[in-house]
């Protein structure tokens, strides 16, 4: 499993095998359950037990304003700050050739026809800052351009807590790019 270590991994497996038999049954039950009624929204692509997911029913979200992000996962980091009331457009991976992944294989066609309603005013690119994610902002960027939307990309920077000697150049250049008034 992707981000398991092999001492968690451990820890699972020696958990599981010393689950008695109605216990191992429940377990499987919910991992059969949850694998049969979770799939992407049909309109974000965010992972859902309806038709469409909790934000996008939410009539109070700003429509208008759609978050670009590369997985599930970072959907619920955003959610956790409870500052952003825009919507969300999950991709399901980021482009990359070395790894055989083109544009089609991830969500972005489903991302260009959200654009079809004239809607939506602005597209934050919150993919990661891989050598990946930049090339899928950039080509998701160049995409929306000519239907007039505005592209905006997450701001870099120095993490709170760490020390500036320990940051690299990369991040230490897009901090001071990306530096606002105080």
């Amino acid at each position: 499993m992707p981000s398991v270590g092999v001492k968690s991994a451990e820890r699972m497996a020696y958990y599981v095998l010393g689950l008695d038999d109605g216990e191992t049954k429940s377990l499987v039950d919910a991992i059969n359950a949850a694998h049969s009624s979770i799939h992407t929204c049909k309109i974000c692509c965010n992972l859902t037990e309806g038709e469409r997911c909790r934000i996008c029913d939410n009539e109070n979200r700003d429509k208008s304003v759609i978050c670009v992000v590369e997985n599930p996962r970072d959907v619920t980091a955003f959610e956790r700050t409870h500052e952003y009331k825009g919507v969300y457009h999950v991709l399901h991976g980021v482009i990359s050739p070395m790894n055989g992944v083109g544009p089609d294989n991830i969500r972005i066609k489903e991302l260009i026809s959200r654009m079809a309603d004239d809607s939506v005013g602005e597209v934050i690119m919150a993919t990661n800052p891989t050598a990946e994610g930049e090339a899928t902002a950039m080509y998701i960027a160049r995409l929306l351009k000519p239907m007039g939307i505005k592209v905006s990309r997450l701001a870099y920077g120095v993490p709170v807590g760490s020390d500036l000697e320990y940051a690299d150049e990369v991040t230490l250049a897009r901090a001071l790019e990306g530096r606002s008034l105080l």
